[in-house]
This record gives C-alpha cells, sequence and structure tokens, in this order.
C-alpha cells in the first residue's frame, strides 16, 4: 500500500483492474484504492506477471502492507492464498459472554438518589484518555475529537487491534441507537400524577417525543432501487453536515457584468485553445479576480480556530470539480494568489483533468483556504453552497445569460445595451465576519471583474 499523502495511513482496496495470471506493465493501473480523502488508481510499479493477490477488494490495509505478488514468469496453476480481508479469511470471532440478567427497574422519581456508576478504567483519574498512547490516523482523531469519544472505548479492528475509521462511525451509529433506546424507555417509565388529569388521545407525555421524531430511515419498496453510497458520496454527506453544524452560514449575492470578459473570450478563445490546448473559460476570469481580491479582504482567506480567527497569507484556492454519480471533489490550487491567468486556467483544467481520471494524491485535496464552485455552465440563477471547512467561505458562479442592462457614458448619459451577467453568491461564516465585510468583498469582486484590463491580462 503507497503513501497517498503526507497525513494518510490507510487506504481501502475498491477495485483489483488485474486477475491473477494476468501480464502486467509498468505504469499500467493496477488496482483503485481508497483513503479518508481521495479515489485513486495505483500503477504498477513493475512490468511481469500477477501472481497473487494478498489483499481483497474491500480490505483496509495500512501503508506499506503487501498487497500482491508480481513475478517475470507466468504463475503456474494452483491453489492461491486466500487474501486478506476475504469472506473466509479469518474464523468468526468468539461469543461475547452472557451479561448477567438486569432486573426490571422500578419506577423512579426525580428527586431519587442514584447510585453513581462504577468509573471505566479511562476514566479512573477524573479525565479521558483522549487516545494517548494510541496511533490513530488523522481522520479517526478528528472524528473522536468532534464526537468528544474517549478512543479508548472504541473497539479496534484494524491491524494488530488499530482503530479504523469504520470502527468509530459504528460506535458512534451504536451510541445513538442506545440514545434513542434509552430515551424510549425513559418516556414509558413516565406516569402521570394521580391528581393529573389524563391526557387527550394522541398526545405525547411531557419530556417524551414519539418515535418518528426521534428517528426515521426510509425503507425501500419493491420497485425501489438501492444505490449504496460511494466513499466520495459518504465522505462528502458526512462532510457537508459537519459543516452545518460548525458554521453560522449566511448568505450574501451581487450581480456582476462579464460582458469585458465576454469580447476578450470572443477574441482569443481559438488562439488559446491552440496555444494551451484547453477552454479559455469565465471560471478562470473569477479564480484570477477572487485571488487578486481577497489580499485585500484576508479576513475571508482564513479559519477559525480556538477563539481566534487564523488568517491566511497564502491563497489556496479549491475548485469543486462534479465527478458525475461518483459526487464531487475539491483539488487545491497553491498559491493562486501569485499566478496569472493563464496559469490559473492551465492549474485548473490540470486538476479537473486528474480528478476525473483518479489521478490525484491526497495532499492535492487538502489545505485550501477558500473555495469556489462552478454551476454556472448549467444555467442556475443563483446557488446557495456549503462552506468547505475548515475555510470560512465559499463562492458560487452561477449562470451567465445575454440581459438587457442600463449602460452609463463617461459624460453620465445612460443606455440600455445586451450584456453578458450573472451572479456571483457567497456564503460566508457569520463567526467569522459580518455582512459588511462580506458584502463589500463582493462588490470589490465584481468591480474587478467589470473593469480589469483582461486583454492585457491574457
Amino acid at each position: 500500500m503507497p503513501q497517498l499523502g503526507e497525513t494518510v495511513t490507510e487506504g481501502t482496496i475498491i477495485r483489483w483492474m488485474k486477475k491473477v495470471g494476468d501480464a502486467i506493465a509498468y505504469d499500467e493501473p493496477l488496482f483503485e484504492v481508497s483513503t479518508d480523502k481521495v479515489d485513486s488508481e495505483v500503477p504498477s510499479p513493475t512490468s511481469g506477471y500477477l501472481a497473487e493477490i494478498l489483499v481483497a477488494e474491500g480490505a483496509t490495509v495500512d501503508v506499506g502492507t503487501k498487497l500482491a505478488v508480481v513475478t517475470d514468469q507466468v504463475p503456474s496453476a494452483g491453489v492461491a492464498r486466500e487474501p486478506l480481508g476475504a469472506p473466509a479469511d479469518s474464523p468468526p470471532p468468539p461469543a461475547a459472554a452472557p451479561a448477567p440478567p438486569v432486573p426490571n427497574p422500578a419506577p423512579v422519581s426525580a428527586s431519587a438518589p442514584q447510585e453513581p456508576e462504577p468509573a471505566r478504567a479511562s476514566e479512573s483519574t477524573g479525565t479521558k484518555s483522549n487516545g494517548a498512547g494510541l496511533v490513530l490516523s488523522p481522520v479517526v482523531r478528528q472524528l473522536v475529537a468532534e464526537y468528544g469519544i474517549d478512543p479508548a472505548d472504541v473497539p479496534g479492528t484494524g491491524k494488530g487491534g488499530r482503530i479504523t475509521r469504520a470502527d468509530v462511525l459504528s460506535f458512534i451509529d451504536r451510541r445513538a441507537a442506545g440514545a434513542i433506546a434509552e430515551t424510549a424507555t425513559a418516556s414509558r417509565r413516565v406516569e402521570p400524577s394521580a391528581s393529573a388529569p389524563a391526557p387527550a388521545a394522541g398526545t405525547a407525555l411531557a419530556g417524551s417525543q414519539p418515535a418518528a421524531a426521534r428517528t426515521y430511515t426510509p425503507v425501500a419498496g419493491a420497485r425501489d432501487e438501492v444505490v449504496p453510497f460511494t466513499n466520495i458520496r459518504r465522505l462528502t454527506a458526512e462532510h457537508m453536515v459537519r459543516s452545518k453544524a460548525t458554521s453560522a452560514h449566511t448568505l450574501a449575492a451581487v450581480e456582476a457584468d462579464y460582458e469585458g470578459i465576454e469580447r476578450v473570450r470572443r477574441a482569443h478563445k481559438d488562439r488559446f485553445r491552440e496555444e494551451e490546448g484547453i477552454g479559455l473559460t469565465y471560471l478562470a476570469f473569477v479564480a484570477r479576480a477572487v485571488a487578486e481580491t481577497l489580499r485585500d479582504f484576508p479576513q475571508l482567506n482564513a479559519s477559525v480556530g480556538d477563539d481566534a480567527l487564523i488568517v491566511h497569507r497564502d491563497v489556496h484556492l479549491g475548485i469543486a470539480v462534479d465527478l458525475g454519480p461518483r459526487g464531487l471533489i475539491v483539488p487545491v490550487v497553491r498559491h493562486a494568489e501569485g499566478q496569472s491567468l493563464r496559469g490559473l486556467a492551465r492549474a485548473m483544467a490540470d486538476l479537473a483533468e486528474r480528478a476525473r481520471t483518479r489521478k490525484l494524491s491526497a495532499d492535492e485535496v487538502v489545505g485550501g483556504t477558500f473555495t469556489i464552485t462552478n454551476p454556472g455552465p448549467f444555467g442556475t440563477f443563483m446557488t446557495v453552497p456549503i462552506i468547505n471547512q475548515p475555510e470560512v467561505a465559499i463562492l458560487s458562479t452561477d449562470g451567465i445569460k445575454r440581459r438587457p442592462v442600463v449602460i452609463t457614458a463617461p459624460d453620465g448619459t445612460e443606455a440600455v445595451g445586451i450584456h453578458s451577467v450573472g451572479l456571483l453568491a457567497l456564503s460566508f461564516d457569520h463567526r467569522a465576519v459580518d455582512g459588511a465585510y462580506a458584502s463589500a468583498f463582493l462588490h470589490e469582486l465584481a468591480r474587478v471583474i467589470e473593469s480589469r484590463d483582461w486583454e492585457a491580462e491574457l
């Protein structure tokens, strides 16, 4: 298992692209791996024949684990070793010892003292262990910190008993299910006072909730199709829910006149494609304008820390890339503030192409300080994006259309003309900045888009 990024400690084999006995060329895609940051294809480090697969599809192993054997001769027929992670790889776990019977608790009054629970081993000193002494991957550390979990409470199923991301998520699910069951049990124990009137039919007792209000899990019908989440889809879902729970999302939007950019694009798009091999899109101009404008509004190029705003001096620009049914991913253009319009166009096109062909490394999708999402090619009017944590703002560039606008001449006279116009929508974290600051940023961004000498820039 190769090191796919500085912070990556394990990976899951999604798919083997070759089977035992197949010939392999050097640098030919051999298998597809998923980490907590990115899915990517891994090329063969050598040529030869695939003699043995040691890790099955779906298995998660540490970086450095031997995955397969490649030889320079056609492997002879024989019974291959069962790969790690295959269904028959290990015997079923021993049955847990039966728990001692628990007597049905009698109703207890609210004022009755409760016997304290015995302290857990990890709490014997009065504090949580916080994983001290345990080897945890960054994603596991993030999850246990976010959900207030003591890693010592989580059974590890990884190599050598290591705690994996799946272990933590399973623990969270079990804990949530236990909390729901406990709430339901407590609501059943509440008995109305003899002197109080009985509740009307269909009325919930005080302090209780109907089951539907606590949890709802839809069940597929006979004609429904169940499409399992991909790893990227699952990670995106978790990231988005976390973001909404973390940041005070607020929206501001302005209209921008792209006519100056449109004239330059029409005049130079064919030559640009010949010289660069890529299209000259609106997104490249917007990215250049954003990198320029953030110099004057650095508090939007920031992260919220511990009771402080961490302002980043380098602009690492995340660009959301649509992967179709697989989901989306946000590769990062490093040091966008120092790149030209052409340089940004090349960097974004390269990252997008490698994202769609699963050639990105894990380090290329982390460390962003400001993100742009671009649904505009689909003709959207205005999109309200979710902030890409731990950033404090994300910009949506929506559909650009020909519209009648009022044009003011240098002498102050006005006329109506047809220009290319679109909205810029900014979701920002109200903990970090106020609406006036975010609105001033949008005003200046629109001014740069409308008035910059893009001919000279190109």
